[in-house]
């Protein structure tokens, strides 16, 4: 018997069905193990010695495949092909070794980059070992942020209080949003004109922009106001004009490579408004396999990946694809072959493509997100493989008589649509001109020296724009630029800081919370260095030498432990209102602008002679009143100008067509909200987070106020399912069993397939919970013959007997305690004075008690005892996890 170990229970599905009975397939469910959120799980004083933590969930599951491998003849570990993928079959192997379930089992390691047949037989004929070198790559970075986030994050709630956490990337990608909004803050709006006219040379009238005004090229603002502009006007209407030149240049785009991991997740952003996180979750479903026709089938290849090449018989099956649709004519002479400078060997795998381009998105009609995203991987692959697009640009120009002034016009054409038939790329943001050319159509057929007349002419106010916020598409962009981070990353590590509040999204767009710009100033004041986007960088090309074999993982830490360390040590001296200091000379131009009068900005506006500064609380900084606490101003952290607009958020939305009531929207003691009508009592609802007040309308409104909304009748019991917004967040509800929703989005679109498939997970979920829990059963206890077991809690792996739990000794691995071992730790535990002594069974010829006669007193009332202390120094303790 061969055991085949893969992460997922849908792949491990699909595999078994290729190689049949002589194979048994088990999934781990992802990581196995992982560093316990506690302080001492790496000790650089040892080394950088780990300690691992088998989670509660695979307990069993390592169980279920400890035991089928040791009648096992092969092991082959068969996940993910990327480092991440490595490090989960070493741990398996890791933790097997230790329970001794191989007995003779040959281990071998196996990489498909696509859960097709072909695809998995082929990797099962060429096994290899498992690749130390990526799993030491990846023990390096798991160790690094480890030592960043819980080395770091104590020092931020020391220093500054409301902070929450640190990460080495998280805080560089967290500076690069901080950094765009100061940007934007210092920019000064710039006016400036142009002037444009409609111009006929024998022919249709076409537009024309002025360029050379008195003699002179005109650049962007040498019309730099009304007068300019206008006098410019005068002189385009009466000059005469004949046609100079007329240029034809044929040009050609050819089409971009197939997805990586980052370009999917950019166009996915763009084009499907899908964040990092959702991209990836529906990635991962299609290449782990979708259900067609009674079949699970692998749609497309493995989406973790830098490569943009493909491999030969998909390039030669685009071919046909291409020929039979579009025609030979959009099939390129040879196949298009793409190549990338990869950062990371391990992860140059093949491009993201369908794996089979014979499964038109139109035939398969995949719902929702899958279908959306299969279609988008579709049509990249197949344009990728087509010819370029035809184009022809022409540029006529117009010279007045005196040759004093001067006009252009431009067009461009596609002449041969080529790939364009099939896929354009998006834009990270149109207003500003990213991410593709403006395409204008045919400007008329005119004859050099043709004589133009200007049939009208205008003048056009233009301001200059701050560059735009970053979006998520944006954003994972310059991370990839700037070499920060790694795709496979970006997706968790976004999604952390909004779950941290160090970041808002308003009109898909990130920008900083007030906490978030304290924290990232904080560190590039302090720790400049270790948010440095090259220091950064060149940490990620570190881990990839590791990966590759050239540098040792141990040199790497220690290089960075030494300094980081240091570092970390000359906080110690620095007290609190030194920080805050500091910040608040940093800050200054945010939080004290100039004033129009010319006055100090930090002049208390309350008492007059206080002066206004920087303040820490527990829930965050705020400026306040240096004459506290006679004087008692303060106001939020920001800028004036915000507390000004905060200040003038209450406002009319409009009128509900339904109950005829007008909608409002008020800011009050948890922040803003909508209201119906002014009656009494009227129905309220807070703004969701990621809901800002400034794009609240009349629309989104009336669909908060109409929470919850019933999404339709279960099939099982007829009763209503709703969805709303609660306390923790957007959920679906029936009969008493609450699911999550991902996103607020989600509670106005989820339909009743989606809802009903929530709901199962979660009522499943809460039958497994209570035996997923337990670790190890050890046995009767020799005394009182209660079962012993080892659990996993909040705080990590501890020992219940009857009424009292032991921890487990750090370090110590879980599944190997022993019974003899529990029963000690239990005793030692008891003498401590936590729980209850076991006692001895009662023997069976025990007599029986005599019963007292009733003697018509009443009882005294016994006094409840006193409760015991919350903790005590047996309790199990442990630090919030920082990241």
């Amino acid at each position: 018997m061969n055991v085949v170990i893969v992460e997922s229970p849908a792949k491990a599905k699909t595999i078994n069905k290729y190689l049949g009975s002589d194979y048994k397939v088990l999934a781990s469910y992802g990581h196995v193990r992982d560093l316990p959120p506690k302080d001492g799980s790496v000790r650089p004083d040892d080394d950088f010695d780990m300690s691992w933590e088998v989670d509660a969930k695979a307990a069993k599951r390592l169980s279920e495949i400890a035991e089928a491998t040791k009648g096992a003849d092969r092991l082959i570990l068969a996940t993910d092909p990327d480092r991440e993928g490595e490090a989960i079959s070493w741990h398996v192997l890791e933790v097997l070794q230790r329970k001794r379930a191989l007995k003779g089992a040959s281990v071998q390691r196996v990489v498909f980059n696509a859960i097709t047949k072909n695809a998995v037989t082929e990797a099962m004929a060429n096994p290899r070992d498992i690749d130390m070198e990526l799993v030491e790559a990846y023990l390096a970075r798991r160790a690094l942020d480890y030592l960043v986030g819980f080395t770091l994050s104590p020092v931020l709630w020391r220093k500054l209080p409301g902070a929450k956490s640190a990460g080495r990337v998280q805080s560089v990608a967290l500076r690069i949003i901080v950094d765009r909004e100061l940007e934007i803050e210092r920019f000064r709006t710039q006016e400036y004109w142009t002037v444009e006219a409609q111009v006929a040379a024998g022919a249709d009238p076409f537009a024309a922009r002025l360029v050379v005004h008195e003699g002179k090229r005109l650049t962007k603002f040498d019309l730099a106001d009304e007068a300019a502009a206008f006098a410019a006007r005068d002189a385009v209407q009466a000059a005469t004009f004949k046609v100079s030149s007329v240029e034809r240049k044929p040009g050609r785009r050819s089409p971009p490579p197939p997805f990586t991991t980052s370009t999917l997740q950019q166009e996915a952003s763009r084009k499907l408004g899908f964040n990092a996180q959702r991209t990836m979750m529906a990635a991962q479903k299609l290449y782990e396999g979708v259900d067609i026709g009674g079949e699970t089938v692998g749609l497309i290849t493995y989406m973790r990946t830098d490569g943009v090449q493909t491999a030969p018989e998909a390039l030669d099956e685009a071919r046909g694809v291409i020929g039979g649709l579009y025609g030979k004519e959009y099939v390129p002479e040879k196949p298009r072959l793409y190549s990338t400078k990869a950062k990371n060997a391990q992860e140059a795998h093949e491009a993201i493509r369908p794996t089979s381009l014979a499964r038109n998105p139109g035939r398969l009609r995949l719902e929702g997100d899958l279908g959306r995203l299969y279609e988008l991987i579709w049509k990249r692959m197949i344009a990728s493989q087509m010819e370029a697009a035809r184009i022809e640009d022409t540029i006529v120009n117009l010279d007045s008589a005196d040759g004093r002034t001067g006009l252009r016009a431009s067009g461009r054409v596609v002449t041969f649509p080529g790939y364009l038939a099939v896929y354009e790329e998006g834009r990270d943001d149109p207003a500003s001109g990213e991410g593709g050319d403006e395409e204008t159509g045919r400007l008329p057929q005119v004859a050099e020296g043709a004589a133009a007349s200007v049939r009208s002419v205008k003048a056009d106010q233009h301001f200059t724009e701050p560059p735009p916020r970053y979006s998520e598409a944006s954003l994972v962009k310059k991370m990839e630029e700037l070499g920060i981070g790694r795709p496979s990353t970006y997706a968790s590590i976004l999604e952390r800081l909004r779950d941290r509040s160090y970041v808002r999204m308003e009109k898909q767009r990130f920008i900083p919370e007030d906490q978030g710009r304290i924290v990232s100033i904080f560190l590039e004041k302090f720790f400049g260095k270790y948010v440095e986007y090259d220091f950064t960088a060149d940490l990620e090309n570190q881990l990839d030498l590791v990966s590759a074999g050239d540098l040792d993982w141990k040199v790497l830490l220690r290089d960075f432990w030494t300094d980081f360390n240091a570092k970390i040590g000359e906080m110690g001296g620095l007290g609190t209102r030194e920080v805050i200091d500091a910040l608040d000379e940093t800050l200054s131009p945010y939080l004290f602008p100039p004033r129009p009068d010319g006055s100090d900005p930090r002049a208390c506006p309350k008492c007059g002679d206080g002066r206004l500064s920087l303040k820490p609380s527990r829930t965050g900084a705020f400026v306040g009143c240096s004459n506290y606490p006679e004087c008692r101003y303060t106001r939020p952290f920001g800028s004036p100008d915000a507390e000004a607009a905060q200040a003038e958020g209450d406002r009319e939305l409009g009128v509900d067509p339904v109950t005829g009531e007008t909608v409002f929207l008020k800011s009050g003691r948890f922040g803003p909200y909508v209201q119906l009508g002014e009656a009494e009592k009227p129905k309220r609802a807070s703004l969701p987070k990621g809901w800002s007040a400034p794009d609240m309308d009349l629309e989104k409104a009336l669909r908060l106020l109409r929470l919850p909304r019933e999404v339709g009748l279960h099939p099982e019991d007829g009763k209503p399912i709703l969805a709303g917004i609660g306390r923790f967040g957007p959920f679906v509800l029936h009969e008493g069993t609450y699911a999550n929703l991902p996103n607020v989005d989600e509670v106005f679109e989820v339909g009743v397939n989606r809802a009903v498939d929530l709901i199962a997970t979660k009522r499943a979920g809460r039958r497994g919970g209570a035996e997923a829990a337990a670790l190890k059963e050890l046995g009767a206890h020799p005394v009182d013959g209660q079962p012993v077991r080892v659990l996993s809690g909040r705080y990590g792996p501890y020992i219940k007997h009857g009424a009292t739990n032991a921890n487990v000794p750090r370090g110590a691995d879980p599944l190997e305690v022993t019974l003899e071992q529990a029963v000690a730790l239990i005793a030692e535990r008891e003498a401590k004075g936590g729980g209850k002594k076991a006692k001895k069974p009662a023997k069976a010829t025990a007599k029986k008690a005599p019963t007292k006669k009733a003697t018509g007193k009443k009882t005294a009332a016994k006094k409840p005892a006193a409760k015991k202390a919350a903790t005590s120094a047996g309790d199990i303790t442990d630090d919030e996890t920082p990241f």
